[in-house]
Order: C-alpha cells, then structure tokens, then sequence
C-alpha cells in the first residue's frame, strides 16, 4: 500500500457581522470567523492535511487571499477543489479525524450534520471520520471565545505508481 498521512491546522478570530461556517455547517452565533473566505477553520484544516499527505502546498498558497474570486467563497468549495482531482487519479481517505476548539458557542449539535455534509463532500463513510470539539478551559484567544482554531489529520492511500 502506498499510505501517506497529513495534519492541518487553522485559527481565525471571530468578529460581529459574520455568519459563523464550520464543517460546512452555519452556526447560530452572534459572531463569525474572520478570513478571506468564509474562514471555516475545520475545513481548512482539513485541506492543509490533504495538501501535506498529498505533499502539495499549503491552503494559503493554493487559494491566496490576493486572489479576489476567493472573497468570501464557501470552504465546501475549496475542499471540493482539492479533493476532486485527487479522488480522480484514483487517491482514497482511508480515514480522517478533526477537533474543533471553541469557548462558544457549544457544537455538540451541529456534529452529526458537519459529519453528513464532510462525508458528503469526500464520498466517505461515516465510520471513517470523526469531528469532535473540545473546549480550550479559558484560555488564551479561544479559551476567551476570541477564535476558533481546528486540527485534522487524515491517511490517505495512493494509486501505486
């Protein structure tokens, strides 16, 4: 098997007047992240794992925020940007797992529909992805419900070459 395995990672500050995406998902809140795109940090962090098991550059030099077709794009978009032409020569996610780090608002409840819409996306089961969220205890920007940051991992099988 030719596996390779990739990490990403993603912050945004949160700001009024923005509507809060993340895992593709909008959520209730009274502020949203700040970013060039809809800046869902889950989802970017998602891409920067692709990118890094694909051994390709990172979310910021695929789509720059210099780029104005990328103001204010859905995340859901650049993902399927990213994964299509991969899925295409033949690359699988053998399984991919995220954490979410937010203060507030609460997202227990918006999981499973983050899950169905990600699964969606990457034409994956279900069983092979897991999206928790944890809280940061108070500190620091998230911990004061200032940002929200998100990990992700995933492994990836490649077409052998």
């Amino acid at each position: 098997m030719n596996i390779r395995i990739g990490q990403g990672y993603d912050i945004h500050r949160l700001v009024e007047g923005r509507g809060l995406f993340l895992g593709g998902v909008e959520i209730p809140h009274s502020a949203g992240l700040l970013g060039h795109s809809d800046g869902d940090c889950l989802i970017h962090a998602l891409i920067d794992a692709l990118l890094g098991a694909l051994g390709e550059s990172d979310i910021g030099r695929k789509f720059p925020d210099s780029e104005p077709r990328y103001k204010n794009v859905r995340s859901t978009e650049l993902l399927r940007r990213v994964w299509e032409p991969a899925a295409g020569r033949g690359v699988r996610i053998i399984n991919a797992d995220a954490v979410v780090l937010a203060e507030r608002p609460r997202l227990a409840d918006h999981i499973p529909e983050m899950k169905r819409l990600l699964c969606s996306l990457l034409s994956l089961e279900s069983s092979r992805l897991g999206i928790k969220a944890k809280t940061h205890e108070g500190m620091g920007d998230v911990g004061r419900g200032d940002a929200i940051a998100a990990m992700a991992v995933v492994l990836l099988e490649l077409p052998a070459v």
